[in-house]
């Protein structure tokens, strides 16, 4: 009788069944990460976000306000605020590629 249960079939469908169930729970994983991932990423995004448009207003402002002068510190604030909003967009899409599990891009 426990012949009838070793056959070839029967191990093919254990072992299936295990791939089935381990499937569902990377897919489970990999839909929670990428929602947390998605979520921390979307924040990040908005506060570069605010941080580069603040700094482009305020430079604006400074070298209006100033003139030729100013046209220094006012290029200057845009350029720090801008380099910090595209450092959080490059940080915020790679917590975004490790919530969905893709390989980063190299360079």
């Amino acid at each position: 009788m426990s012949d009838t249960l070793n056959t070839e079939d029967t191990k093919k469908t254990v072992d299936q069944a295990a791939g089935g169930i381990a499937g569902g729970i990377s897919g489970a994983g990999k839909t929670i990460t990428s929602t947390l991932g998605n979520t921390l990423g979307g924040v990040a995004n908005t506060a570069g976000g605010i941080v580069g448009s603040a700094g482009r207003g305020l430079g604006d402002t400074v070298t209006s306000v100033t003139g030729e002068a100013g046209r220094p510190i006012g290029d200057g604030l845009k350029n720090v605020t801008g380099g910090i909003e595209k450092g959080v967009q490059d940080i915020s899409q790679g917590i975004k590629d490790t919530g969905e599990w893709k390989k980063s891009q190299s360079s």
